[in-house]
């Protein structure tokens, strides 16, 4: 700003004065003195008049003089007398004394002052310069005086200012104004000046300009509107790459911040990381372990460092920090604590030698790192707390159990897309627009008892109900869930509802498979152990029946006992199927090949009044079952479908390939994946309800009238089915027929050829030795008289260890060894194993109730072989032993 100084008159501070003062001009004098105190104009005109109508104040002091001559007028020269000159003379030393102390007061008062001060002549050159002055600005006196002073601390920019200022002056107006000026050093001041003009005898002759130095106040209010933006700024930006950002632009508004840096330390990892990095020179750093860098040494003492080259050197000649590359011309940093905790470090570089930080730089950004470190704290825990928030909000909106919350007056308040798929609507608000429980609950009261439930214990866990969806259909739900705290007015509860609907359909079918195991696994054992009876009854009587002739009397009654015989064993044969402990001869077979051969028995066995249809799919494919097997089983769908039409239908049988994926759950049943060759039969008869349908497979089940059936048509179906490894499904309802749908694995492979049943062999004997091991006396005796009758030599033993024991003991070839499978001790395959090793070659026949004891694990045509099943005749005895040691030798 310019400053007023002195042009006009030839008056300067320091002329002396040589005329006496008077009393009004001392009160001038001194009002000048309080007025340059005050820093207000010196006129004695109140300050608000900028014209002033009394007489201007005279900087000459010959105004003095004169008023003092006005007041002490020259007495008549002829009437003075030289006592009278000497006191005029001593009054005048007088005068002239006391206005020379005053002047120095006034040069005293002038040099002293606080404040720095400027005197201007009207041309604003340089008359009179305080030492504040020069201290301020660093110009001497010499260097002002003479010099326009705008030019010399006026920086380029204010040329506007400085014309408006000189405008002012001119029309004599006081200015007070905060504005900056510029040191010799180059040094930007913020100052408040108060110039106004000097007036004398009524001329404005020079200009006065005070200035206050408020660098120091402008810098606090510029630190306190930086900390107030900051944090202003902490609480509206929510990522922190904007309010990093953000605190750049700030620092960089209180001192030269053109390398700004941010660095995080992460106590986990001991990384340290720049998310923030801005720099003329190098490039952001990776994330690395923590070093002996300035910047690891500042996180590491917690300590701000203003750091030079040259003191980056004596730090590290002292080990206390270790420079892979030279440090820039100023480094400052100072580290960001949290309650002692030290998050990271702001940096600041410079690499011009025109910009350097001072120790005032460091406590402003000591302070700054203050807010920023608690605003950086704030935002970790903040976006902390959003990723947590997030991840939950994930788990809840991907979870495949359905989650909710509602109130206990029934309403829906928050629900995840599982539980809107759960209950079929398409949207959110769908589902919230119901009422649960009239809406939901297929049985208020269950809802009810929910409710009482939670208000009771505060939780619910595996609460089980029924809820019904928008298509109408009924799921079974688990419903676990408790009470928790919230802005709505009533309890709410936050609940997880699992739909369980297919686990209990499966839970009940594998009930009803271990069901059918358990009945399997009976029956099977009866027909095991009854097989050893029918076999003593149906070999004693076919032996009766060979020594009675046709006329005798008892031979209708043998007959008749070998009739109940035969119809005892097909029962214990269906038992068996039942139990899937039959001997299958599996091959590869064409399934249309087979129901095409079987529609021809089929339509003379259900009748005229039935229909008949067939729809088989071309290039259905290969099975590997069964093939008389998938006869019967045909057959007996067949006829229990008849049975269903009392008063005549149709009958369908259908045949597909299908290829079967998670999709596809008939009732919600598992099934292998993969692809299958698809047998249906179906009818339009009676049809079943539920129950009867979860029953049909029972052995001995059966809903026909007494005496009509047996009961083991369908548990021989299942047998059958289960042990070729498919799967079978009925659909049923009262009045609209049944379907049952069976489903082969499907194979890639051609079919085997079904050649025509061999001729058997006549039952002759021989003469071989034959070791009988039988844990049964009496099918052992029977068999035994029955190879004995052919002329075989018999070698007997009721157990495997008297077995191994008597075939030590026999020196003489033993051609075949018969035995049981199922014996208390040593089984069957284990004595056959020690033989065997004992005599290579040595022939073998097992017997048993069921092919699954005798060859787990062979395949099914070797073993017709060397198996022969119970109860079985004696002359298929007698000709599979002659087929096993071969033709006899005459």
């Amino acid at each position: 700003m310019p400053m007023a100084g002195f042009q006009r008159g030839n008056f300067k501070m320091g002329d002396r004065v040589t005329r006496a003062t008077q009393s009004r001009e001392l009160v001038r004098a001194k009002r000048l003195r309080q007025a340059l105190e005050r820093g207000a104009p010196p006129t004695f005109v109140p300050p608000a008049v900028p014209n002033p109508v009394a007489p201007p104040l005279s900087l000459s002091w010959s105004s003095i003089e004169k008023s003092s001559v006005e007041k002490n007028p020259v007495e008549h020269p002829g009437k003075t007398n030289s006592a009278e000159k000497n006191s005029k003379n001593a009054k005048k030393i007088s005068s002239e004394e006391t206005l020379n102390t005053r002047r120095q007061y006034l040069e005293q008062l002038f040099q002293n002052s606080p404040d720095p001060l400027v005197i201007v002549d009207t041309s604003f050159r340089g008359q009179c310069v305080n030492q504040e002055f020069q201290r301020l600005f660093g110009y001497s006196a010499a260097q002002v005086l003479g010099k326009p002073v705008n030019q010399l601390i006026f920086p380029l920019d204010r040329a506007a200012e400085a014309e408006w200022i000189m405008q002012c002056l001119e029309r004599g107006e006081q200015i007070t104004l905060e504005t900056q000026r510029l040191a010799k050093d180059g040094t930007l001041l913020d100052v408040s000046v108060s110039s106004a003009p000097l007036i004398i005898d009524g001329q404005t002759v020079a200009f006065y300009a005070i200035y206050r130095d408020i660098s120091e106040r402008k810098r606090a209010e510029a630190l306190s509107s930086a900390l107030y933006r900051i944090a202003e700024k902490a609480s509206a930006t929510q990522d922190l790459q904007q309010f990093f950002a953000a605190i750049h632009g700030i620092v960089d508004e209180l001192m030269c911040a053109r390398n700004f840096s941010i660095a995080l330390h992460d106590p986990e990892s001991q990384l340290v990381s720049f998310p923030y990095f801005v720099d003329e020179q190098e490039s952001a750093p990776a994330p690395t372990k923590l070093g002996s860098g300035l910047v690891e040494f500042v996180l590491r003492t917690g300590e701000p460092l203003l750091c030079t080259p040259q003191v980056a050197h004596e730090m590290q000649q002292r080990g206390k920090i270790k420079l892979n590359h030279p440090p820039p011309l100023h480094w400052l940093s100072v580290p960001l604590k949290v309650n002692h905790h030290i998050l990271g470090a702001v940096i600041l570089k410079s690499y011009s030698k025109n910009t350097h930080f001072r120790e005032r730089d460091q406590d402003v950004l000591a302070l700054i790192s203050q807010q920023l470190a608690a605003a950086i704290d704030r935002k970790r825990n903040e976006q902390s707390l959003r990723r947590s928030e997030l991840c939950y909000r994930s788990l809840v909106q991907t979870a495949v159990y359905g989650i909710y919350r509602s109130s206990l007056d029934g309403r829906f308040l928050d629900v995840n897309p599982a539980l809107i798929g759960m209950l079929g609507y398409d949207s959110a608000h769908d589902v919230l627009s119901l009422d649960p429980k009239k809406d939901v609950f297929v049985d208020p009261a269950e809802y009810t008892r929910l409710v009482d439930e939670f208000r009771r214990s505060g939780r619910m866990d595996g609460f089980e109900v029924r809820w019904k969806r928008k298509d109408a259909a009924i799921i079974t739900v688990r419903i676990s869930g408790r009470a928790v705290a919230s802005d709505e007015p009533t309890d709410v509860l936050e609940a997880i509802a699992e739909d369980i609907t297919e686990r209990r359909v499966l839970e009940d079918q594998f009930r009803q498979a271990q069901k059918m195991e358990a009945v399997g696994r009976l029956a099977g054992g009866i027909a095991h152990d009854f097989n050893n009876l029918l076999m003593v009854i149906s070999g004693y009587t076919e032996v009766m029946l060979g020594q009675i002739t046709l006329g005798h009397p008892l031979h209708s009654k043998a007959e008749a006992i070998q009739q109940a015989s035969d119809r005892a064993t097909t029962l214990t044969r269906q038992l068996l199927a039942f139990s899937r402990k039959q001997l299958l001869e599996l091959k590869v077979i064409d399934v249309n090949a087979i129901v095409a051969d079987m529609e021809r028995l089929l339509r003379p066995l259900i009748g005229e009044d039935i229909e008949l249809t067939t729809s088989l799919a071309p290039s259905v494919g290969c099975t590997r079952a069964d093939a008389g097997q998938l006869e019967q089983v045909i057959m007996n769908l067949v006829v229990n479908a008849k049975d269903a039409l009392p008063n005549g239908g149709k009958i369908s049988i259908r045949t597909a390939s299908v290829n079967l994926d998670d999709s596809y759950r008939p009732e919600n049943t598992f099934i292998k994946n993969g692809p299958y060759v698809m047998i249906s039969v179906s009818d339009n008869g009676e049809g079943m309800d539920r129950e009867t349908q979860a029953r049909i497979f029972e052995p001995f089940f059966t809903t026909k009238e007494k005496g009509k059936g047996t009961g083991l048509g369908l548990s021989t179906v299942y047998g059958i089915i289960k042990q070729s490894g498919g799967y079978v499904f009925v659909q049923s309802e009262p009045a609209r027929g049944t379907v049952f749908t069976i489903y082969f694995p499907r194979v890639d492979e051609p079919s085997d050829a079904i050649g025509a049943t061999p001729v058997a062999l006549a039952a002759v004997g021989g003469t071989e030795t034959v070791l009988l091991v039988e844990d049964e006396d009496s099918v052992r005796q029977l068999v035994r008289e029955t190879l004995e009758s052919r002329g075989y030599r018999v070698l007997e033993a009721g157990n495997g260890a008297d077995a191994l024991t008597l075939a030590a003991a026999h020196s003489d070839p033993i051609h075949l060894v018969i035995t049981d499978v199922v014996m208390p001790g040593l089984n069957g395959h284990e004595l056959v194993q020690q033989l065997q090793s004992a005599r290579p070659g040595l022939k073998v026949l097992y017997l048993s109730g069921y092919a699954q004891d005798a060859f787990p694990s062979t395949a099914a045509a070797d073993s017709q072989k060397t198996f022969l099943q119970k109860p079985f005749t004696l002359q298929s005895l007698s000709r599979k032993v002659r087929e096993i040691l071969g033709p006899p030798a005459n």
